[in-house]
């Protein structure tokens, strides 16, 4: 499972935790924009807007769990277990398999104006990558500085949610996780008022108490209202570093704990990796579940003009600075 957030200071940021029970060997990869992009039911694109993001690379292709193109797009998929629905081929329409997605959107589309266009021409096909590798129920969120919007395929078709808070994690669908926020208007970064009666001296005994209700459990409902009520109510300094530590802040209030989620057969789901990218100078930044030092990758200090992936392998060994 997962959460993903957007983030605005003086420049945008986007980003997200992966939660899962295990890695599939994931990598900071840049894309250029001379790397041949393979589409199954669509002619090659060869030229196109770089990006960089946290992909798995298989046979020359990177499958991005989320990305950012040079133009500040950014764009990350989700677990949707039980409610993603793909499609046959369907004439007249841009058939694109589910793992071409991100590229697909990435390669071609400077905001979130040219994608939605694009998706609303789309239909996503109920294809796999390989036979290792099958198709994966997910559905997406899509950002530039300006707008955000969601986007599932179900069994009636594919829907566009508007995304005001900018957050996205799994179930249910977007529409029913934005509803769910109404059962939490209450509260408040605010001490509370007593409104339980007049009668009855009730006093605040701690500080944060006007947050009393917020869930804290690992389901991906539960996290959606945390994650939300975190963003909505941060506040950090404009500089680059202040930004991008308060970032990881706001996604480690749901990371997840090796031991907390018990998925059976002696495994547990934990935050693999969590990732932010200022989309405005294309920074990669990511801690690692056993490396909470930052690490930041910048696409433009790269030839972005190649034809060849660029990679680099995540640092996953805890990194601790003696101070004596």
């Amino acid at each position: 499972m997962c959460t993903a957030i957007t983030y605005k200071t003086k420049d945008s940021y986007f980003g997200r935790n992966l939660d899962y029970d295990f890695s599939y060997g994931d990598e900071v990869t840049i894309t250029p924009r001379n790397f041949q992009f393979n589409f199954r039911k669509k002619k090659s694109i060869n030229s196109h807007y770089a990006m960089i993001g946290m992909a798995h690379v298989t046979e020359d292709y990177p499958l991005y769990h989320d990305a950012v193109n040079e133009k500040g797009l950014a764009m990350a998929g989700l677990n949707f277990v039980g409610n993603a629905d793909y499609k046959e081929y369907v004439e007249g329409k841009d058939n694109i398999a589910q793992f071409e997605f991100i590229p697909w959107i990435l390669s071609q589309c400077a905001n979130v104006k040219e994608a939605r266009v694009l998706v609303e021409k789309m239909n996503l096909l109920n294809i796999s990558f390989s036979d290792k590798l099958p198709v994966a129920d997910l559905h997406w969120i899509i950002a530039d500085s300006e707008e955000t919007i969601t986007v599932e395929s179900v069994k009636e078709g594919i829907k566009i949610y508007e995304n005001p808070v900018g957050v996205l994690t799994n179930n249910p669908p977007f529409d029913m996780q934005m509803f769910a926020l109404n059962n939490y208007m209450s509260l408040s970064v605010k001490s509370p008022e007593n409104n339980f009666s007049k009668e009855l001296n009730l006093k605040q005994y701690s500080r944060g108490m006007g947050a009393l209700g917020l869930p804290g459990d690992l389901s991906s409902q539960s996290r959606f209202v945390r994650v939300a009520f975190t963003k909505m109510n941060s506040i950090s300094g404009e500089s680059e570093t202040e930004s991008v530590s308060q970032f990881f802040h706001i996604l480690n209030s749901v990371d997840q704990q090796r031991g907390c989620c018990n998925v059976g057969d002696g495994k547990y789901e934990i935050t693999i990796y969590t990732s932010c990218c200022n989309v405005n100078k294309g920074i990669y930044y990511y801690t690692s579940y056993d490396n909470h030092q930052i690490t930041a990758v910048d696409m433009n200090k790269e030839n972005l003009d190649g034809d060849k992936l660029i990679r680099y392998s995540l640092i996953k060994e805890e990194q601790i600075r003696m101070q004596n």
